[in-house]
């Protein structure tokens, strides 16, 4: 039976080692995978305790199902907290947990066990991940404050609306949304965002200003959704900022009006006829051919329509 010092010991030596890792890496982006060393044991437990001085703390991959408030006060400096996946569950996080925070840019809770987004985030954040957690419901005073915020992952949730929860966040670049419930696109969308992934939910509909209240949006995913062209206004997507737009796996009958500007178009997966869709590529120039079809082609070869294929002949891939 190891002693108390010999433990105090070891747990010493399991952070140096992971701190060790860290200096090793030199991938500022992303927060290096950081397995278990050997000569550790990932319990449910974690320090009681940080330095003052510590910038990152990796929790990830563990049996954590609690983090209760002050564990972090004493480490001001904080700006990476990693807890992804574990058994954190929204009942057992301190509502001050990170509210001492000033300087935390990045936290990582996804996969876990999360119903709600925990009280008292920072306002200093830049890049929160609550995906793949069981968050149903965002009141909306979840992101009061957080005008920094440009990074947004709630993809596979159980989100039904998010009402006006997203009110406020005035730097928001990226919103994830894919796999959750969600029956319309979210309203008071940022006017920053850019980027806006909706892939798997339950949309059928697009309102009519989606586009010209949001001028920064550049890439818009709404693939494997319900959308007909019944609920798509005319000149929904006809605009010019739009680089990419992804309708693959909906209902459509009918290509929607798009921008000549538009680089990306995916709409396999559809109901589109292949005069229709021979209608569309005459007016489509040939310079801009490959990168306005693309994964177009593949819905016309699927149909057994290859009324496309002189057009490719003066491409270059």
């Amino acid at each position: 039976v190891r002693s108390e010092t010999t433990l105090e010991i070891w747990d010493f030596i399991c952070m140096s080692l992971l701190l060790y890792i860290y200096l090793l890496s030199e991938d500022e982006d992303e927060p290096p995978v950081l397995d278990c060393p050997l000569e550790c044991d990932c319990t449910p437990s974690y320090p009681s305790f940080f330095p003052s001085h510590i910038k990152y703390v990796y929790l990830q991959n563990n049996q954590i199902t609690t983090i209760t408030n002050g564990v972090f006060d004493n480490a001001p400096n904080l700006a990476w907290i990693s807890l992804y996946t574990n058994k954190l569950n929204s009942d057992k996080i301190g509502d001050k947990v990170f509210a001492k925070l000033p300087n935390l840019q990045r936290l990582f809770l996804h996969n876990n066990n999360l119903s709600r987004v925990p009280q008292g985030l920072p306002r200093s954040l830049r890049d929160l991940h609550m995906n793949h957690n069981n968050i149903s419901k965002i009141p909306v005073e979840s992101f009061h404050g957080m005008s920094n915020l440009t990074a947004l992952h709630l993809q596979v949730n159980a989100i039904e609306d998010l009402g006006n929860a997203l009110e406020g966040l005035h730097s928001l670049t990226l919103l994830d949304l894919r796999g959750n419930r969600l029956k319309k696109i979210p309203e008071s969308l940022p006017p920053m965002l850019s980027q806006l992934y909706l892939e798997y939910n339950r949309i059928s509909s697009v309102p009519a200003d989606f586009l010209s209240q949001r001028p920064e949006l550049r890439f818009v995913r709404l693939s494997h959704n319900q959308l007909t062209n019944g609920g798509i206004p005319t000149n929904a997507f006809n605009f010019s900022t739009l680089v990419e737009l992804d309708l693959s796996f909906n209902k459509l009958e009918r290509i929607p009006t798009i921008s000549t500007s538009l680089e990306n178009l995916y709409l396999q997966a559809n109901k589109i006829k292949g005069t229709e869709k021979k209608k569309h590529l005459e007016d489509v120039t040939t310079q801009k051919l490959i990168r306005h079809v693309k994964g177009f082609y593949a819905n016309l070869l699927l149909n057994n329509m290859p009324v496309v294929i002189a057009y490719f002949k003066t491409a270059t891939y």
